[in-house]
């Protein structure tokens, strides 16, 4: 039987569940870190990880349970679903927790944890509509309205990195083909492994994302247009207050002066006050987020 869900001690207990790493954290009502820890990830085995995230959230304490995943709970089924931690898909993860926890505990997409995160106390605080982005090996994004996370009839709202590029032009062509199994994803452009297919067809050579971000050159040119252009394409739909960006990606200081002023050609609108903003919270957003998950009615 679950225990009530009342905060002990005032302790949000978040747990990022990632491919490589799981790592947890406690926060105070004020936001304080009272415990962070990091383990590796069983990676390929269900039981081993229920197993290391028991024992980090009872090594953290009393406390709500928050969990960030990357996938999402079926509204279906109740099961994972859309996981690159392939070895959580199909599973019941949520039942399994509670069940060893004997604690409610609340499970969300990692990149809704990090919007939350940064819509509570980070880059997006005190604005109401803000939509997190990820850039990094894949592409995610999150919507929080009024500090909480917007999660959708079907569990996937956000899901940007899987809509096609927006206008595509020649230079676009041809469409690349995503993992998902569709062609001309965002995620296959605006990713790292995306940026560094550009900078070799460009370059006729091989660089690290983080290499051609620094040297600047064409393919990161092709880079600030598309995210102007995706993003555009989001602020149509949504119209959020602030965008924040995170993951690898997000450290390209050239994003955040150069897409705003790109965008507005993209936008049904004649002024466009949407901010584009830099992360505060960096690598720790997301366990954050999964924390501030109990922060929610």
């Amino acid at each position: 039987m679950l225990r009530g869900a009342g905060q002990i001690n005032g302790l949000r207990i978040g747990v990022d569940l990632g491919g490589t790493k799981i790592e947890a954290v406690a926060l105070e009502a004020s936001g304080r870190e009272a415990f962070r820890k990091r383990v590796l990830t069983p990676r390929g085995d269900y039981e081993a990880t229920v197993a290391a995230v028991v024992s980090l959230v009872r090594e953290a304490g009393e406390g709500t349970v928050g969990i960030g995943i990357p996938g999402a709970l079926s509204r279906l089924t109740g099961l994972v679903k859309n996981a690159n931690s392939t070895w959580l898909i199909g599973r019941p993860l949520k039942q399994d927790l509670e069940r060893a926890l004997e604690r409610p505990v609340r499970i969300e997409n990692d990149a809704n944890c990090f919007a939350l995160s940064e819509a509570i106390d980070g880059a997006g605080a005190g604005a109401r509509t803000v939509f997190g982005v990820i850039l990094g090996t894949g592409v995610g994004g999150g919507i929080v309205v009024d500090a909480r996370v917007l999660v959708g009839r079907n569990a996937i709202a956000g899901e940007w990195g899987h809509n096609p590029l927006p206008a595509p032009t020649p230079k676009d062509l041809p469409l690349p083909a995503c993992y998902c199994g569709r062609t001309g994803c965002i995620e296959t452009y605006l990713s790292g492994p995306g940026l560094e297919r550009e900078h070799e067809l460009l370059a006729q050579e091989k660089r690290s994302a983080r290499d051609i971000a620094a040297l600047d050159g064409a393919a990161l040119d092709r880079y600030v247009e598309r995210l102007a252009r995706a993003l555009g394409a989001v602020i149509n739909v949504i119209d959020p207050d602030v965008i924040v960006l995170g993951g690898g990606l997000s450290n390209i200081e050239r994003l955040y002066r150069d897409v705003p002023r790109l965008w507005a050609r993209y936008i049904f609108s004649d002024h466009v006050a949407t901010r584009l903003a830099r992360n505060l919270h960096g690598d720790s957003s997301g366990v954050r987020g999964a924390a501030w998950l109990w922060n929610e009615p």
